[in-house]
């Protein structure tokens, strides 16, 4: 076989040591190249105007190839220049020269080529792809956060409009809508109140179990007269007129500071020099000197002031003798809440119906047991009503009926509205970060999505500089191997490894 036919493999990585071990190049040449880049920097600041030199240029490092075809550019630009003998007289020429020759020196130039080969095959080339893989990563993650933030997004929307819906507003004006909301809570309750009297029977069951009449008093009294004050609860009597406390929303502005605000009497109170006005006085004008005191009273009335007249009647007395007990009186305070409506009796209602329907389940768990009349001839008594397991499953969904509406969601906000100022400030500030929340996450996805775009875009910059580099060092390998082969008699050389 021809040795010209013998290929010469040389791995790309080990090239610069496969040049010095075969005394290609010095192994002391990178103390030579600082000076050739330093005249190359020196003389790229004096160019004459051609394209083929902007383009050899363009984001370029430039080695000694580039050297010779900068050369053969410059034999036209500075043809003018030169002499008879074949020389250059332009100063441009001569750096250029100088410089190739600094780079034929012990092959400096094939060693710089190696190290420039090597750098782009092991890091350039992967750090921009890197980069643009990382772009294309940041990118899609940012997508995904805009996902994830529409979906959070739809969630809490989601929340808030179930929690109008519970409350029964549009959530336009959440809390002018609360407030005017809480009017409806007395029909409401008298609605629920109005399906207790459904209960009388398993009321009586209870009680004829207990054998006591008077178990669950506040249910039972429901269920007889309806959603009473609680004052009517505690004395059997319809009060004469009912004072309930007032309800106080902060809804228009408050006054300013230091004013205080009395009421609308129709009048105003002055205090004017710190004099008080009694009104007037019959007989004319009081006048008084100082340290007199007028006792209003002739000396002939003090003489007859011992004396009592017993004819007087009560009427024309004014005194007022009331009846015993509470008749006439006025429902004030919690008396003057309906039984619904009322915290502590709302409260009382609640357990008793809790009460009932554990009954009621004990109850049906042993009719519904397989010894039944071991378990029957244990519990029941003479006087207990006949029932079987339909009846006791009737009731006891009835009183599931009523506890749930009773302890619904809009009824325990409208009741705890009504009755805490401040937990229409508590609920209307719960609904706006809600909204807060929506809007933060509105621009967090904004702001994703320039940062998507901001993404895609320098990953889209980066592909051109990768295409370029990628192509250089496959020009830049293919003079090497050339060179190489020029060396050997022309026998085939392969840059092994450089996988681009």
């Amino acid at each position: 076989m021809n040795e010209a036919d013998i290929p010469i493999d040389i791995h790309a990585g080990k090239l610069q040591d496969w040049l010095v071990s075969r005394r290609i190049v010095n192994k002391n040449w990178h103390m030579h190249v600082r000076e050739v880049r330093s005249k190359i920097s020196n003389a790229l600041t004096d160019m004459p105007a051609h394209d083929g030199l902007v383009q050899l240029l363009k984001g370029a490092h430039i080695n000694y190839f580039h050297c010779q075809q900068i050369i053969d550019i410059l034999k036209t630009t500075e043809a003018d220049t030169k002499n008879v003998f074949g020389r250059y007289g332009s100063q441009r020429m001569k750096d250029w020269q100088e410089i190739l020759k600094l780079y034929e020196k012990d092959s400096l130039y094939l060693a710089e080529a190696a190290q420039i080969l090597v750098r782009n095959i092991n890091y350039e080339v992967p750090g921009i792809r890197k980069q643009i893989k990382n772009f294309e990563q940041l990118g899609d993650e940012a997508e995904k956060k805009i996902e994830d933030l529409k979906r959070s997004e739809n969630v809490v929307l989601g929340e808030y409009h179930s929690l109008c819906k519970q409350l029964g507003i549009a959530g336009e004006n959440v809390r002018q809508e609360l407030v005017t909301k809480v009017g409806e809570l007395p029909k409401m309750l008298n609605e629920i109140a109005g399906t207790v009297s459904a209960l009388k029977k398993a009321i009586e069951l209870y009680s004829a179990f207990m054998g006591n009449e008077g178990c669950l008093p506040v249910l039972r009294h429901v269920a007889t007269s309806g959603n009473t004050t609680v004052y009517e609860f505690l004395y059997s009597e319809s009060p004469l007129s009912i004072e309930e406390p007032p309800v106080k929303f902060e809804l228009e502005e408050e006054a300013a500071p230091g004013e205080i605000d009395f009421g609308d009497d129709g009048g105003a109170i002055d205090f004017g020099n710190g004099g008080i006005d009694f009104g007037a006085v019959d007989g004319g004008d009081v006048n008084l000197e100082v340290g007199d005191i007028d006792w209003g009273a002739p000396e002939e009335a003090a003489a007859n002031a011992n004396e009592i007249d017993f004819n007087i009647s009560l009427e024309e007395s004014g005194i007022v003798v009331e009846g015993d007990g509470n008749a006439g009186g006025v429902a004030k305070g919690d008396e003057s809440y309906s039984i619904f409506d009322s915290p502590v009796y709302r409260e009382k209602l609640i357990n008793e119906l809790l009460e009932l329907e554990a009954f009621l389940k004990m109850r049906l768990y042993e009719l519904s047991t397989a010894d039944k009349v071991q378990i029957l001839s244990l519990t029941m008594m003479d006087n207990f009503p006949d029932h079987d397991t339909k009846s006791l499953s009737q009731m006891l969904v009835q009183v599931d009926v009523i506890y749930g509406k009773t302890n619904s969601p809009l009824i325990q906000h409208l009741h705890q509205i009504k009755h805490s100022s401040k937990y229409v400030d508590i609920l209307t500030s719960k609904l706006k970060q809600k909204l807060v929340a929506i809007d933060k996450m509105k621009d967090t996805e904004k702001l994703m999505k320039n940062k998507s775009i901001s993404f895609r875009q320098q990953s889209v910059d980066l592909k051109p500089t990768l295409t370029k580099i990628i192509e250089q060092t496959k020009i830049l390998q293919g003079q090497i191997e050339k060179d190489i082969s020029k060396r050997y008699k022309n026998r085939v050389v392969n840059l092994m490894g450089a996988n681009l």
